[in-house]
Parts: structure tokens; sequence; C-alpha cells
């Protein structure tokens, strides 16, 4: 009796197994296996391993941008705070430089109204001394007159400009 039967009814060969099949399958499997092998799996490995390449430089490729993108963002933030210290610089610079002049129009408006004022003043004294002078003049004529009139003669004009003179300076003494 064989160790294996089969072809029996009962046990492995009730399943349907049958050792010739098995072999001419085993067989198939090994050639489609060698077929594939040869002329399929490499190409198809190929395939996938480029894809895998591909993927993975994809990958790193993306990690270095993003690190590029993280750099650059970096480098925008440094330069936008530059730039915010340079334009808060600009703008104490030209605040300082409008204060300053302000200050500059201030004081050449301020010495152009003192020389104003001075002139004026001058000028002012100068038609007083001339006003006095005419005043003075027109006084020693109507002081003649008078004088004349109470007299009653006609004193000459060096000894009446004397007298006239005397009198004035007594009384801006008083």
């Amino acid at each position: 009796m064989p160790l294996l039967n089969f072809a029996s009814s009962s046990g492995i060969g009730a399943l349907g197994f049958s050792p010739s099949s098995f072999l001419v399958q085993l067989i198939t499997f090994g050639l489609a296996y060698l077929v594939l092998r040869r002329w399929a799996f490499g190409p198809i490995i190929k395939v996938l391993r480029e894809r895998r390449e591909t993927i993975d430089k994809g990958v790193s490729l993306g990690e270095q941008l993003e690190k590029e993108k993280v750099e650059l963002d970096n480098k925008v933030e440094e330069m936008l705070i530059k730039s915010r210290a340079q334009a808060d610089k600009i703008i104490t610079e030209a605040e300082s430089s409008a204060k300053q002049i302000i200050k500059d129009a201030e004081s050449v408006a301020r010495d152009k109204a003192d020389r104003i004022v001075d002139e004026t003043k001058a000028r002012i004294d100068q038609e007083t001394i001339q006003a006095k002078a005419k005043l003075e003049k027109d006084l020693v004529g109507l002081i003649s007159l008078v004088t004349e009139e109470v007299i009653e003669e006609k004193v000459d004009k060096d000894s009446d400009k004397r007298l006239i003179s005397r009198i004035l300076s007594e009384r801006a003494k008083v």
C-alpha cells in the first residue's frame, strides 16, 4: 500500500488534489515566473525604481524648496525690518530737518523784525530831531517877533539868537 493514496476519496483526494495536475501547475508557474522575471519583472522593477527615484527627488526637492522658502521668508523679514528702520530714520531726520528749518526761519524773521524796528526807531529819532529843529527854528522866529513887539525895537539876529538860546537852555534845565 502506498504511503499516500491521492486517488482515494478520503483525505487529500477528497479535496480534489491530483499530483499530476500539481506538477503541471508547478512547472507552468516556474516557466511563467522565469518568463516574467526575464522580460517583465526587470522593466517593471526598473520603472518602479525610476518612479521611486523621481518621488525621492521630488520629496527632497520639496524639502529643499521648503528650506529655501523659509530662508527667503527670513531674508524678506530681515529686509522689512531694515526697511522699517531706515524709513523711521528718514522720518526722524526729516522731522529734525523740518524743525531746524522752522527754527532758522523764525530766527531770520526775528532778525528781520528787529532790523525793521531798529530802522523805524532810527527814522522816528531822525524825524523827531528834524521836527525839533524845525520847531526850534519856528519858535525862534516867533519869539523874535514877540520880543520885537514887547520891546518895540528891532534886535539884530545874532543878539536875538543868543537871548533865545539862553532862555531855552534855562527852560530845558527846569
